[in-house]
């Protein structure tokens, strides 16, 4: 297929087998201005390129990492404005950092609370069972 320029294309589902995504992921991030909006055939078809299946390919990587679109929207900001230190990718990447330390400590705590209300279930023959009576109570403050 080749778009309105010559260029050879794909189409989005083309586009979301060779990079691995759901074919409603590619149409949600260009829906939400990740990825650009591809020129169209003569025929009216979309028609995606390599900078299109290099983009998908960093939006993934990146969801891998944690990071919310939001940042994402931000690092490709920073690398299509080519003249960006580094130093502000490093600003964006180690906000990310404290959030990914901060649900760390959360999980930690999350461990702690279960791994004692299962040690307090025994052999689990007790008449109340002590993870549902720990549901039902008020959650602590902070």
């Amino acid at each position: 297929m080749r778009n309105h320029t010559g260029v050879r294309g794909m189409q989005r589902a083309e586009l979301a087998q060779r990079t691995g995504c759901n074919l409603e992921t590619v149409r949600y991030y260009e829906k939400v201005g990740l990825l650009p909006a591809p020129p169209r055939t003569a025929a009216g078809y979309r028609s995606y390129d390599a900078t299109h299946e290099r983009r998908v390919r960093f939006i993934l990587r990146a969801r891998e990492l944690g990071f919310a679109l939001d940042e994402i929207r931000e690092l490709f900001h920073l690398a299509d404005e080519r003249d960006q230190p580094c130093g502000d990718v490093r600003a964006v990447a180690a906000a990310h950092l404290d959030d990914v330390r901060a649900k760390i400590a959360d999980l930690r705590r999350m461990e702690r609370v279960l791994k004692d209300v299962i040690a307090q279930c025994g052999n689990g023959t007790q008449p109340e069972c002590p993870l549902i009576e720990t549901l039902f109570r008020e959650r602590a403050s902070r």
